[in-house]
């Protein structure tokens, strides 16, 4: 009681200030806080542990499509997961560093294409332009 006699003295209201018995009032009339009522073991929701997003299963498939009698191992998987990061990590970030020096707010396919070639060497990247494109026409004709 005594902090809401406190904050109702020392509010700054624009009408009047409060006198010492107005205020000890008006905190009488204010309600109590309410507690929370328990909750039940059923309506507790457990929180989801979000799943780290990886591109095992596009390796795979591209693995599948290449040597179809060929497997990996999950230390082979990790790597070739840690080398995509890396490689659209790389892309990204040449690719915004092209758009800011071009004073362009978005990237665009071209900036895309740029950046893939000057990350990747001679005909790696010449490949990698051609499939994009071909992705990109294929992705936009639908």
């Amino acid at each position: 009681m005594h902090s809401r006699v406190f904050k109702l003295l020392t509010s700054q209201s624009s009408l009047q200030p409060l006198s010492f018995e107005m205020a000890i009032k008006a905190a009488e009339k204010a309600p109590a806080k309410k507690a929370a009522p328990p909750k039940s073991a059923e309506s507790k929701k457990k929180k989801k542990i979000a799943k780290a997003e990886t591109y095992k299963v596009y390796i795979y498939k591209v693995l599948k499509q290449v040597h179809p009698d060929t497997g990996i191992s999950s230390k082979a998987m990790g790597i070739m997961n840690s080398f995509i990061n890396d490689i659209f990590d790389k892309m990204a970030t040449e690719a915004a560093r092209l758009a800011l020096y071009n004073k362009k707010p978005t990237v665009t396919s071209r900036e895309i294409q740029t950046a893939i070639r000057l990350i990747l060497p001679g005909e790696l990247a010449k490949h990698a332009v051609s499939e994009g494109t071909k992705a990109v026409t294929k992705f936009t004709a639908v």
